[in-house]
């Protein structure tokens, strides 16, 4: 069972200050807007992490599912885990292993070339699971929520290389990391306290969430390239905490050299 993170979603109230924020201090850049999340009543972006992506999506209407999660939150922060499976019979097994753990389909759409499959927020405790199936079956170049191709000359690595793992908080992670196991089909490992799922790229992290804001997409592990960079532009917009983590957009970011 292969499963790829693709792109990491978060969700801002205003996207211009989030994107803003995130390519000052990260050195990436923006490279796609889709106009299709307007029927959800937002707006977007898209940056590219190394081949893999950054998103953010901000409410542009009143009574959106985005604004109430933003109010349950508290804020900015994680939003969505979005995945590409190797080929479409994973994207299928995973489907069916989640229905029948009760995990309801929050979207779906099936074309002939690309399946979307997003999993509800609430039955997957941490955030919304995503998983893509493309009939190109590349996990470095045509990504269809990316516009397909044509976002190559946008990829800059000299400053932020690319995603190490992601972490999602609730009350107990051992359920959560469960859970998520049983959907991808993958083992969760535990290393003392810490519990985990290694995807082919990344490694999926389960913590109990002490931050006061619920279950969630809490924090990423980057690997840098310029972390001297980072700090610097991450005190320029007063999202430094340590030399090793900033604090953007409600999501705390963890440095990591390589």
């Amino acid at each position: 069972m292969i499963i790829q993170l693709r792109q990491i979603c978060l969700i801002a109230r205003e996207l211009a200050p989030a994107i803003d924020s995130l390519t000052h201090v990260f050195g990436i850049r923006s490279c796609f807007v889709d106009p299709g999340v307007g029927q959800w009543g937002l707006e977007n972006t898209l940056m590219p992490i190394g081949r893999n992506f950054l998103e953010v999506v901000a409410p542009v209407e009143d009574s959106t599912a985005g604004g109430r999660y933003l109010d349950r939150r508290g804020g900015d922060g994680g939003y969505m885990v979005i995945t590409q499976g190797a080929d479409k019979a994973t994207q299928l097994a995973a489907r069916q292993r989640a229905l029948d753990r009760g995990v309801r389909i929050a979207m779906e759409s099936q074309r002939e070339n690309w399946n979307i499959c997003q999993l509800h927020p609430r039955d997957m405790i941490a955030s919304f699971l995503e998983i893509d199936w493309d009939r190109h079956d590349d996990f470095n170049g045509n990504w269809m929520p990316a516009g397909g191709t044509g976002w190559e000359d946008k990829v800059a690595q000299d400053v932020t290389v690319d995603y190490l793992a992601v972490e999602l908080q609730g009350p107990d992670p051992i359920a959560i990391a469960e859970l998520w196991g049983h959907v991808t089909d993958l083992p969760v490992t535990r290393d003392g306290a810490a519990l985990s799922i290694a995807l082919n790229n990344v490694t999926l992290r389960f913590v109990e969430a002490t931050d006061g804001r619920g279950p969630g997409l809490g924090a990423i592990d980057l690997a840098v390239r310029d972390r001297d960079r980072i700090l610097a532009a991450a005190k320029r917009r007063n999202c430094y905490v340590a030399d090793d983590r900033v604090d953007v957009c409600g999501v705390r970011w963890t440095l990591v050299d390589v």
